[in-house]
């Protein structure tokens, strides 16, 4: 209508201003990003920091007691598996948001963000890891079902193995494969596994759906101690927390079959490494692939290092080339955004 057209020319400009305006907040704000050296400490948090828009002001670290200065001023901690403690928050007043660049977020005192009123964010909803770490899990499970840590050994060592390996060579079609939290990650390696013939179980606080189930080929819901015991292959996609921390103990580790394989692709503590070791070395459990650990990196003590029939990688599970670029940017948008004013995405606390 002719009547409106007198207003219509201002608004765009209007909230052109307002982005800029939304904009030159967000710049105005302290980050500080902190990048553990076990995950590519400064240098990666350098690159991540090239992410921010220029006038922000971004300060890099390996650890959150490097800088004290910059804590105390900062309005975000971004945090790459580094430990954001309740002394951390205590001494940066000006703290905001506190964002993980991980699904996990067991690294942060969530209490004590809580208490502050502190959002914690991950990068969960963006899927940014979850291609990587299904193939490294099925990278794992292949390297034990074909042996092929102890054929490569073998050969290396001009020792022609197979008729001493073919004893224990085995398929993954035609088994059962239990996933330990069905999430983001957790359905992708249930949907890889469909691919692979095998059948799924999942155990969690609850079930996906039926829809869902029938995607991942009929996927079945049961309870962890089921899983256990009728899964051939078993993996691990569930946070870690107080009550996931060492869900696999002594007793669940012994529901499993002699023949039976574990893969840990998600944190070190949900099991019991000394508990993990001991069926390994006894000869209770078939192998185990693991890429996480409790501490990083493991010390040289820790008895799964020496352990038979384990397959062993240094959390490389969400650290390709291309899962880097999407945590970085996952990360980096969620903290703009909050700070132009737009609502946190990925709250766990």
């Amino acid at each position: 209508m002719t009547g409106d057209s007198p207003a219509a020319g201002p608004l765009p400009a209007a909230a052109d201003a307002a982005a800029a305006a939304a904009a030159a907040a967000a710049a105005a704000k302290n980050v500080l990003v902190v990048i553990s050296p076990h995950v590519g400490g400064r240098s990666g948090g350098a690159g991540l920091a090239t992410l921010f828009p220029k006038e922000a002001r971004v300060t890099v670290v390996e650890s959150a007691d490097e800088d004290p200065a910059a804590l105390r001023e900062a309005h975000v901690v971004l945090t790459g598996l580094a430990p954001v403690t309740a002394r951390h928050l205590a001494s940066a007043p000006e703290l905001e948001l506190i964002q993980c660049a991980s699904h996990g977020f067991d690294y942060v005192d969530l209490e004590a963000a809580r208490a502050r009123n502190i959002p914690v964010c991950t990068i969960g909803s963006s899927g940014a890891e979850k291609q990587n770490v299904a193939e490294q899990t099925f990278a794992l499970m292949l390297a034990l079902a074909k042996q092929l840590i102890p054929a490569h050994t073998a050969l290396v060592d001009a020792d022609w193995a197979l008729p001493r390996l073919q004893r224990s060579i085995t398929e993954l079609s035609g088994k059962t494969l239990g996933v330990i939290g069905l999430g983001h990650i957790g359905r992708e390696v249930a949907r890889r596994a469909v691919a692979f013939d095998m059948t799924v179980l999942y155990a969690g606080p609850r079930s996906v759906g039926p829809e869902t189930e029938a995607r991942l080929g009929g996927a079945r819901h049961v309870g962890l101690d089921e899983l256990l015991r009728a899964s051939d292959y078993v993996t691990l996609h569930t946070p870690l927390n107080d009550t996931t921390r060492h869900l696999l103990d002594a007793r669940r580790l012994a529901l499993l079959r002699p023949s039976a394989f574990v893969v840990n692709t998600a944190r070190g503590a949900l099991i019991d490494q000394d508990a993990l070791a001991d069926a390994l070395e006894s000869g209770a459990l078939a192998g185990a692939g693991i890429d996480v650990f409790d501490p990083e990196p493991p010390t040289p003590a820790l008895r799964l290092l020496k352990a038979p029939n384990v397959v062993l990688s240094p959390h490389v599970a969400g650290v390709t080339r291309e899962t880097l670029v999407r945590i970085a940017l996952a990360a980096v948008q969620n903290v703009t955004g909050f700070l132009a004013g737009e609502p946190p995405r990925d709250v766990v606390s």
